[in-house]
C-alpha cells in the first residue's frame, strides 16, 4: 500500500506542476492583436503570391509513412545486433519473422506502386 501512495504522490505532483506551468504560460504570455498584416506569411520581403495551401498527392504522404517505418526499424535491427548473444535462438527467430513481416509491407508497396516517385 505505501508503493501507492508514493505513485499517487508522484502523480498529483506532476499533474500540479503542469497546471502551474500553463498558468503561468496564461499569464505572462504576451497579448498581441491580430492584423492582416500580421497574419500574411514573410516571404524574404516580397508580397506572398498565392494562396498558402498547396494540397500535395496522397502518394507523398504513404512515401512518407513508409519512410518513417523503415527507419524505426532499421533503429530496432541495430538494438538488436546490441544484444544478438544474449537473446539466443528465440531472439533471431522473432527478428526474422518481423524483417518477414516488413519485407511483406515493402512488397505490398512496390505493388502498389507507392514506391514510385512519380
Amino acid at each position: 500500500m505505501p508503493d501507492f501512495f508514493v505513485l499517487a504522490f508522484y502523480a498529483v505532483l506532476g499533474l500540479g506542476m503542469a497546471a502551474v506551468i500553463i498558468l503561468l504560460n496564461w499569464f505572462v504570455a504576451p497579448r498581441t492583436l491580430a492584423t492582416a498584416r500580421r497574419n500574411t506569411p514573410y516571404e524574404c520581403g516580397d508580397p506572398p503570391l498565392g494562396s498558402g495551401w498547396v494540397a500535395y498527392h496522397i502518394r507523398y504522404y504513404i512515401f512518407a509513412l513508409l519512410f518513417v517505418v523503415f527507419d524505426v526499424e532499421a533503429i530496432f535491427l541495430f538494438s538488436w545486433v546490441a544484444v544478438f548473444k544474449t537473446l539466443g535462438l528465440w531472439g533471431f527467430i522473432e527478428v526474422a519473422i518481423f524483417i518477414v513481416i516488413l519485407v511483406i509491407g515493402l512488397l505490398y508497396a512496390w505493388k502498389k506502386g507507392v514506391l514510385r516517385w512519380i
